[in-house]
């Protein structure tokens, strides 16, 4: 069945709620689930250190493509199938109601398929304890829906920009325009860089309605640990890069990979799994370097502090970007970067102690950086103490200050707004 609801009374392991807390319904289709424990993850770490204040208390609402089977044979689509229904995540109580994704045409028919597997799940979590926002993350499709959402149960909402949501999606004509209107609907608007925030402003969005929480990184999650230890295990004895992240084509492995026999003696780690893992893998061997290509597979979040830890540098050649928190995670283990520099990445990366920027996003552009970046490594303990500048905290009191401020501009509102609201088209 699409859709679904809350379990009733309290699932096992949720937190109990502070006297006094903001009521939160977070929503969004990018939250780890116990199939996926790593999709979305940045979000849940925001969450998780937002629910530590103690001044929020939040319920996920987190929906997951419909599929009928869970048979193996069906491959990634079936992995949809198997995740719970309700599961508890860091005291946290998680929802996954299914919405259908029609091929072809889904994209612009999944705000409204998600509308409505979400729509069931948050009224009865209105009618089990009533919650004062709706903040959604990620613009299309998951802040469309958000948006008709807050509209139908008289809800302020927020909606967080984090990347190809905006800097990728508002190419096409139509979903630009709902991501427009859902700008509008939306009491708060947040971007998590700079970059990202210039670019919702430049598709009409006035400056004053738009205000950037970038994400932190988990400095006790993340912290040098193991470094000789894990290098000795995997066998690494000479200068080692890293690359982690989904293998799609945006993420530019193969120019990382391209680069190798410019850099002689250097070992490179692929932490991750996707559509190019196979042509990245025949790349390799083409090149006469796929002795020195290590694919790992997909590495838990927790696990990974030791793999940034082992690896001299990691390198990041997205071409898209809107916070890359991989930046961040590594320079936590003191080790450098060397990113493209696009979108938010610049703003990470701003000095010597936290790496360098790659001139082009090309072959020869990681090379350059690389070798530019080994010619004066900074030593592991600066790069360190730079990241210890981006801890959670500041988003954290920014998160709750923007709560606050659209709560109470929401209850000031005239009680006449209300039903004139709903007798708007959610087209206009």
């Amino acid at each position: 069945m699409v859709g679904g609801s809350l379990p009733s009374g309290e699932s096992d392991g949720a937190a109990p709620v502070p006297v006094g807390a903001r009521r939160v319904a977070v929503f969004t289709t990018l939250y780890p689930n116990d199939v996926a424990p790593s999709h979305g993850v940045f979000v849940e770490n925001r969450l998780r250190h937002l629910v530590a204040s103690g001044a929020v208390a939040a319920r996920v609402v987190a929906p997951v493509p419909y599929f009928p089977s869970a048979a193996a044979i069906f491959g990634d689509y079936a992995r949809h199938a198997r995740v719970k229904r309700h599961e508890t995540r860091a005291g946290i109580q998680v929802a996954h109601p299914r919405y259908l994704v029609i091929p072809k045409i889904g994209m612009l028919l999944t705000p409204f398929t998600l509308f409505l597997a979400a729509l069931p799940v948050l009224r009865q979590l209105q009618r089990e304890a009533d919650f004062d926002l709706i903040d959604a993350h990620y613009f299309y499709p998951d802040g469309i829906a958000a948006a008709m959402l807050g509209r139908v149960l008289n809800k302020p909402v927020t909606i967080t920009a984090r990347g190809t949501d905006i800097n990728y999606i508002p190419r096409y004509s139509l979903p630009r325009r709902m991501i427009l209107w859902a700008a509008r609907q939306a009491a708060g608007l947040v971007t998590v860089s700079e970059a990202l925030r210039r670019e919702v402003m430049a598709l009409g969005v006035a400056p004053h309605r738009v205000r950037t929480l970038r994400n932190g990184v988990d400095l006790t999650m993340f912290k040098p640990t193991e470094r000789e230890e894990t290098r000795a295990a995997l066998g690494l004895n000479g200068p080692t890069l890293l690359s982690v992240g989904h293998l799609i084509e945006r993420k530019g492995n193969e120019f990382i990979i391209g680069a190798l026999p410019q850099l002689p003696g250097y070992t490179l780690l692929i932490a991750g799994d996707g559509s190019e893992r196979a042509m990245l893998g025949e790349l390799a061997t083409k090149l006469g370097v796929s002795e020195r290509v290590h694919f790992l597979g997909v590495v838990p979040h927790a696990g990974l502090a030791r793999l940034y830890s082992a690896a001299d540098a990691l390198v990041l050649a997205s071409s898209r970007e809107g916070w890359p928190n991989v930046l961040l995670e590594a320079m936590a283990c003191g080790t450098p970067v060397a990113a493209t520099n696009v979108w938010g990445a610049p703003e990470i990366v701003s000095c010597r102690a936290a790496g360098v920027l790659m001139v082009e996003r090309s072959v020869d552009g990681v090379a350059a950086a690389v070798l530019s970046l080994f010619r004066d490594l900074p030593e592991r303990d600066a790069t360190r103490r730079f990241a210890e500048a981006y801890g959670w905290d500041e988003t954290t009191k920014g998160q709750i200050r923007l709560f606050d401020e659209v709560v109470a501009a929401h209850a000031a509102r005239p009680a006449t707004a209300v039903p004139a609201l709903r007798r708007k088209r959610v087209s206009e």
